[in-house]
């Protein structure tokens, strides 16, 4: 199975989907995120605010962060290899990333 884990910059809940103002890209990746779930994709995300140590956890994530601040988050692993970093993904290109073939969709 496939896992993907992103890796967020601290926002104020686990999704960033909260609160009076909501950024459409964000909604729009948890949505493809839940997508991914439904076609049997292990799908975590963590935030540094409640999940700080994930990223200490993580010598890739740690590395990342370390060597580029906080611009590098999202930061987003598929089975353990970082496969995008500072921005979040369309749902077409998340499904790429994740080895989901269009047949699949």
């Amino acid at each position: 199975m496939t896992k993907v884990e992103v890796f967020d910059p601290p926002m104020c809940c686990s999704s960033g989907v909260c609160g009076p103002k909501v950024d459409k890209k964000l909604v729009e990746f948890s949505a493809a995120l839940e997508w991914l779930r439904t076609k049997g994709v292990e799908v975590t995300r963590y935030n540094p605010a409640q999940q700080y140590e994930a990223f200490i956890g993580n010598a890739k994530v740690t590395q990342a962060v370390n060597n580029g601040g906080t611009s590098c988050l999202p930061l987003i692993l598929v089975d353990g290899e970082v496969v995008s970093q500072g921005g979040y993904p369309a749902k077409d290109e998340l499904v790429a990333l994740a080895g989901i073939g269009k047949e699949k969709w």
